[in-house]
Formats: structure tokens, C-alpha cells, sequence
């Protein structure tokens, strides 16, 4: 858990100011080892919604932006029974997926002011169901992409994931 915090907050850390301290404050919560074990738990017998509702709201402190950093490297150790792979969404993530369905809705006139894709990809409070939406989406958009030219055909969802995140594919 240590790890994959340290990891996700970068070279720079957060510009909201969670750091060392914040750290400090998730590691001293009473039955975070509990909270951590029983995700792992989830995901390996239920799969990664399973995952992730295991630890939405249980953890002061520690949200999703870095608990399905959390859950992506759990899910490498630990498959997850049924489903898609765990992978990680965070306000960045959810602010690329926003932007690409705001001009998929202008495009087809389903959402033209962009008001459908502002409230599914917002940048928090993620409910277990728009995580598993997530996966569902990236899973199949990997595959699509992986169809084309110029992608490589054993490309996994992390590319892509990897690609939005540095804005190396839109």
C-alpha cells in the first residue's frame, strides 16, 4: 500500500497537498490492514467491483484515486474471479474519459452540451458501478484500439490507461 502511494503521487506529489502527513493519518487508521486484506480478498473470490466497494468510503483518507492504484497492483498478485482486471482511475483519467465523451456527445447529438458526460466522468466519487463502467469501457476500447494499425495486437487495457494518462492518445 506504502509503494503504490509513494508511486502514484509522482515526482511532483499532489497539488491538494496530500503527502507524507496524509500517508501518516491512512497508516494509523485502526483496521486499514483489515480494510486492505478484505479488498484482496474481494477481488480474488468476487472480482474488482467486488474490489472496490470493499474499500469506497472505509479508509478517511485514502479515496480512489490511490486505493485502485492500490487494487491494479493487488490484481497482479491476485486475479480477480470473474471480470475485467482492476486498473486504476483517478481525477486525471476521469478528466481525459470526459473530454473524449464530450466530443463523442456533440458528434452524435446524444449529449451536445456535454452536461451527460460532465456528470458520468466527474473527478470523484466514483461508485462502485462507474468503476465497473470503467473497466468495462477501457477493456473494450483496448480491444478495438489493439484492431487497428499502429497498436500493438498484444496490447493490454495498461496501454491505454497509460496512453490517456500522459495524453499520448486521444
Amino acid at each position: 500500500m506504502v509503494a503504490t502511494y509513494v508511486w502514484g503521487k509522482g515526482k511532483s506529489g499532489s497539488p491538494g497537498g496530500s503527502g507524507p502527513a496524509t500517508l501518516q493519518k491512512i497508516l494509523a487508521v485502526e483496521g486499514l490492514d483489515a480494510a486492505l486484506a478484505c479488498a484482496v480478498t474481494a477481488l480474488g473470490e468476487h472480482g474488482a467491483k467486488a474490489a472496490y466497494a470493499a474499500l469506497n468510503r472505509r479508509v478517511p483518507g485514502f479515496g480512489p484515486s490511490f486505493f485502485t492504484k492500490f487494487l491494479y497492483f493487488a490484481g497482479k498478485a491476485v486475479p480477480p474471479a470473474s471480470g475485467p482486471e482492476p486498473l486504476i482511475l483517478d481525477r486525471l483519467l476521469a478528466r481525459r474519459l470526459r473530454s473524449l465523451a464530450v466530443v463523442a456527445g456533440r458528434e452524435t447529438g446524444h449529449d451536445p452540451d456535454g452536461s451527460v458526460a460532465a456528470w458520468v466522468w466527474r473527478d470523484r466519487g466514483w461508485s462502485p458501478h462507474r468503476y465497473e463502467v470503467y473497466l468495462s469501457f477501457m477493456h473494450a476500447a483496448a480491444a478495438q484500439v489493439a484492431a487497428t494499425d499502429g497498436w500493438p495486437s498484444d496490447a493490454s487495457c495498461d496501454l491505454l490507461e497509460c496512453a490517456l494518462f500522459h495524453a499520448a492518445w486521444e
